[in-house]
């Protein structure tokens, strides 16, 4: 069975900085990880990705040049270093795994998903 961890989430003031991590277990490989987050009444919203084939990045517009998503592909582990965060970064953190380079910004094409982190950042 296939289980996605997150940690490192909390509660930090604006302009402060948070590490998550996530693991993988059970997972014999994936093409993709990402990131996604969910904020109260707001639909889910693409963060960050890391494509293996090349661990190539991708990441929103609103959070490009202060987030940094990166991982070991060996290990099925991807984290994501947050910096310079702002009240409207504050949301649960998924982390997803996909088996195919077809996963979206959408979410689609995702195949596991973990129970999520909070990230909370008061102004």
């Amino acid at each position: 069975q296939v289980q996605l961890a997150e940690s490192g989430g909390g509660s930090v003031q604006a302009g402060g900085s948070l590490r998550l991590s996530c693991a993988a277990s059970g997972l014999t490989f994936s093409r993709v990880m990402g990131w996604f987050r969910q904020a109260p009444g707001k639909e889910r919203e693409f963060v960050a990705a890391m494509r293996w084939s090349a661990y190539t990045t991708e990441y929103a517009d609103s959070v490009k040049g202060r987030f940094t998503i990166s991982g070991d592909n060996a290990k099925n582990t991807v984290s994501l270093q947050m910096t310079s965060l702002k009240p409207e970064d504050t949301a649960m953190y998924y982390c997803a795994a996909a088996r195919t380079y077809s996963a979206s910004r959408r979410g689609f094409g995702y195949d596991y998903w973990g129970q999520g982190t909070q990230v909370t950042v008061s102004s």
